[in-house]
């Protein structure tokens, strides 16, 4: 797939499983063997643990929406600076809903085979987010 082709794949996974919840798309969009080199804590590999990653934030973050900030592709890799946006109504990584609105910026490196997400990198700005929440207070 053009290197234009593998930056439509990330839009629409950004925008149909993550904004829209539809993690049925995930089967379109990411392959069954995908691979989370920076996983979550208990994050299962596959594609089924992203959906249950996904799944998982959506529950703590019910108006999560993320935002493709600046998108770069060379080759079979494609790199998103986002920011995402939420409000914490379910427990999130042991921290039980506060109420409270995150906006967490980070970036990703996703590498795509046959028009599908193979692997993916991802660093997100976790200590603003905690201290958004107020697990960690603010210096």
């Amino acid at each position: 797939m053009s290197e234009s082709g593998n930056v439509i794949v990330i839009a629409r996974f950004l925008d149909e499983v993550i904004n829209q919840g539809r993690l049925e798309q995930a089967d379109e969009l990411v392959a069954v063997d995908f691979v989370e080199l920076d996983p979550l804590p208990g994050q299962r590999q596959g594609r089924e643990g992203l959906k249950e990653v996904i799944g998982m934030l959506r529950t703590a973050f019910p108006d999560i929406h993320w935002v493709a900030d600046e998108t770069v592709a060379s080759g079979d890799k494609v790199v998103t600076r986002f920011t995402w946006t939420g409000t914490h109504r379910g427990t999130f990584l042991g921290v039980p809903a506060t109420g409270r609105s995150v906006s967490v910026k980070g970036v990703v490196i996703d590498r795509l085979v046959e028009g599908k997400m193979r692997d993916s990198r991802i660093l997100m700005d976790n200590l603003t987010m905690m201290q958004q929440l107020g697990v960690i207070p603010r210096a």
